[in-house]
């Protein structure tokens, strides 16, 4: 039997519970996309703290910025922005080793097997060099490098100052008619018969009435959990990791045009560079390191005067069980939180709003909108939840009680068939919610050391000789184009005009 339609109610009045990162790009994506359509309003709290731990971005932000028109110049000014080509993971395989993980192609890949098969045969006859030297976005990452230009693209994405980046879209959406509402949510007011949520009341006394209620409440899940119960899915067998502390520096350096991820001995350092500061924080398992033990570690650690305390932050990795739940959608922290290791976090809020706007409903909220918002929602996070439990499962550390912790933990079934996969036969399939591509799992397992019993046979298929010139005509033409490059720091004055 079918089923019958949540709500025969046209969607005309969007409500967007909380500001920050989250609640700021929903507004400004339904604004411009569809602002003609619907009115927008966005309450938020002014006191209310935002959580910054996702300074770092993937690629596919600049795809959501040209679909929304921002102007990428303008944008960076306004975030103290800089580039960034991928992340380097520093003491995960083990204390003192090293590998950068980028946003670029690897190599050259054929119709029966990626580059790594051609590499690795390679690697047998005693001919090229490091996986890593056939990468233009890596290497350009280890040499301080970037620049952009038609002949010669370059995939990346950026670090930028999250605060500030919700302010910019704040103005962003309010150019387009948003209209902003400061107040505390006292109380949700729900439908009595459909148990659909009717309006906000705020401490104040004012009530805002919507049919579709966004909530970006962070944490707490104001709307999504303590309103409606949708109930969470606690992955702390997975990730143990379940606090962070953050704090901010004054740059010593030029900006790196990467990420830093120190492993330690209970988790994990960030270091963000932006244009005259540095991000900083520290993600441990509060069973093997105190609060106290982190803000001393992450503080011994930092480089460059401190802006700020650092504070703790504590949080549950995991997920909502429903991302879209009655006529509610829960976007950013609200929807649940997978540690910020491979700069998944910001990149989540985008997808979530994407998706929502491609389903959006108009004319009545139906299930089927909200089933088919829910299956994309549970494979994507899945196949996150994959890529980042392999960091801590891949490695051969075992040197304190929380890597030898990470060695016996169990994983996804899911993650399981994935590695045995890569060791056996060097095979990669991306799920269909993997927004990982097959270079970064390549990347990342080779880097954490697994290394596959055997290549594909299609690598035979070259001589000794084609297989020769054809490495030594990639590296030669990934280091021509890096010498190319300018410093990133002078890139960025030159391209900002800072």
């Amino acid at each position: 039997m079918n089923k019958p339609d949540i709500s025969a109610n046209k969607v005309n009045k969007v409500i967007i519970a909380g500001g920050g990162t989250a609640g700021w790009m929903a507004a400004a994506a339904l604004s411009r996309l569809i602002g003609k359509s619907v009115n927008v309003t966005l309450v938020e709290s002014k006191d209310i703290g935002i959580v910054g731990v996702g300074e770092a971005t993937i690629p596919p932000i600049r795809t959501f910025h040209k679909l929304l028109g921002i102007d990428e110049k303008a944008f960076m000014r306004a975030t103290n922005a800089t580039f960034k080509l991928g992340i380097e993971f520093a003491n995960w395989r083990e204390p003192d080793h090293a590998y950068i993980h980028s946003f670029g192609v690897t190599g050259r890949e054929c119709w029966a097997g990626e580059f790594h098969h051609f590499w690795m045969r390679a690697q047998q006859e005693g001919l090229g060099s490091a996986f890593g030297d056939y990468c233009f976005e890596l290497k350009a990452a280890q040499q301080y490098k970037f620049g952009m230009s038609d002949r010669m693209p370059i995939n990346f994405a950026y670090h930028f100052d999250a605060v500030a980046y919700g302010k910019f879209l704040r103005q962003f959406a309010e150019k387009l008619g948003v209209t902003h509402v400061e107040g505390d949510i006292d109380t949700v007011n729900m439908h009595v018969t459909s148990g659909d949520i009717e309006s906000l009341t705020l401490k104040d006394g004012r009530t805002l009435a919507g049919d579709l209620f966004i909530d970006c409440t962070g944490f707490k899940g104001l709307l999504i959990e303590q309103a409606l119960h949708t109930g969470y899915e606690n992955w702390s067998h997975w990730l143990p990791c379940d606090r962070a502390v953050a704090m901010q520096t004054e740059s010593v350096e030029a900006p790196a045009p990467f990420t830093r991820s120190v492993a330690h001995e209970a988790g994990w350092r960030w270091q963000i560079p932006l244009q005259n500061r540095v991000g900083n924080g520290l993600v441990y398992c509060s069973r093997y390191m105190s609060d106290d033990q982190a803000k001393q570690t992450l503080t011994d650690q930092v480089t460059g005067n401190p802006i700020n305390e650092p504070r703790v932050i504590q949080f549950t990795p995991g997920k909502r069980r429903l991302g879209w739940n009655k006529n509610c959608v829960a976007l950013g922290l609200a929807s649940g939180f997978i540690e910020p290791l491979e700069s998944t976090s910001i990149h989540l809020i985008m997808t979530g709003i994407i998706r929502l706007l491609r389903l959006f409903p108009f004319d009545g909220v139906t299930q089927s909108a909200i089933d088919e918002y829910n299956n994309k929602y549970n494979s994507e996070m899945a196949a996150i939840l994959d890529f980042i439990v392999m960091h801590y499962k891949v490695t051969h550390r075992d040197d304190s009680l929380f890597w030898q912790h990470c060695q016996r933990m169990a994983i996804p079934d899911s993650l399981t068939h994935k590695i045995n996969l890569f060791k056996e036969t060097g095979r990669v399939f991306l799920d269909d919610g993997d927004i990982f591509r097959v270079d970064s799992w390549t990347q990342v397992m080779l880097g954490q050391g697994l290394v596959p019993a055997q290549y594909h046979r299609v690598a035979d298929e070259m001589s000794i000789e084609e297989l020769t010139r054809f490495m030594n005509g990639l590296h030669q033409h990934v280091s021509q184009q890096v010498q190319a490059l300018p410093a990133h720091g002078d890139f960025l004055k030159q391209y900002l005009g800072v």
